[in-house]
């Protein structure tokens, strides 16, 4: 479990999965023998023989007033396309109590965007039905994804997702549908990163003179640093993917902003360098 103070916030890393491996389905290019001239990225980012260590977790900012989830993975129980996602049965809840938050203490929960590993555990399966899981959250959606996501009909597995992870709360009254550059308390706001998908954000942070972004998935893992031409297969549009990833790596390269990766393997955050032609990631 991390944790990071900028300024007045804590942020808290709960993760929900960490593992090695098992990327070639979202980085094909991303082969060990490509990454592995990268040493920067040893023994944190891939193993010793190149594969790429990757995680899915949750990130709780706590402003003293407010706590906020910002993307809350893959979820329990849940009929999944990736087998390894599939009926989890993980321990996700006890290790958000043991971070020091109830899932009643929760008041914001705040969505990227909607894909399986960000929405999962807005909802949990109480007596065969999926009900919220932070039930005194009000839960942030920007409106262009959610519009984008809920006309989608031909995506079977995306679908499903929004079914059961983003319907429920929706319907329940919990959800309030934002722009791209919403500001959700004074010192947190959104900044548009979009590409991966539509209406994809990350969550920027400022307080007492410090800076930090939440990435969400413009970036998936170190190695895209050092190629931002490297797209997820996910990606909705990978010509603005690459164009995003470039235009944020450049601003905050040699800055003192504070790059927390949505699914950066521990230790999670550090600093953009300019390296070369391209960057890398200090921590």
């Amino acid at each position: 479990m991390n944790k990071w103070q900028v300024g007045d916030f804590t942020v808290t890393r709960v993760i929900e999965i960490e593992v090695a491996g098992g990327t070639k389905f979202l980085l094909p290019q991303a082969t060990p023998e490509a990454v592995r001239d990268f040493k920067w990225m040893a023994p944190h980012f891939m193993t010793p023989d190149g594969h790429l260590i990757m995680s899915v977790h949750a990130l709780v900012i706590d402003t003293g007033e407010r706590k906020i989830v910002v993307d809350t993975c893959i979820g329990n129980d849940k009929e999944r396309e990736i087998p390894t996602w599939s009926h989890l049965d993980l321990p996700f809840l006890d290790d958000l109590q043991e971070a020091g938050y109830a899932r009643e203490d929760i008041d914001t929960v705040m969505c990227t965007h909607l894909h399986v590993d960000h929405v999962g555990w807005n909802t949990m399966l109480i007596d065969g039905k999926w009900v919220p899981t932070f039930p005194n959250a009000r839960y942030l959606m920007a409106e262009k994804e959610f519009t984008y996501w809920q006309t989608q009909e031909s995506d079977a597995g995306q679908k499903a997702v929004f079914a059961d992870s983003v319907r429920p709360v929706f319907d329940a009254g919990l959800v309030d549908l934002i722009s791209l550059d919403h500001e959700i308390c004074e010192g947190i706001w959104l900044e548009p990163t979009v590409g991966h998908t539509p209406g994809h954000v990350s969550v920027r942070l400022s307080s007492k003179g410090e800076d930090a972004i939440i990435t969400g998935d413009f970036v998936h893992h170190p190695c895209q640093l050092a190629r931002p031409d490297w797209c997820a297969v996910v990606d909705y549009d990978p010509t603005q993917s690459e164009a995003t990833r470039r235009d944020v790596f450049s601003r905050y390269a040699d800055t003192p902003m504070l790059v927390i990766g949505t699914h950066f393997a521990t230790p999670t955050a550090g600093h953009i360098k300019k390296d070369g032609d391209a960057y890398r990631l200090d921590v």
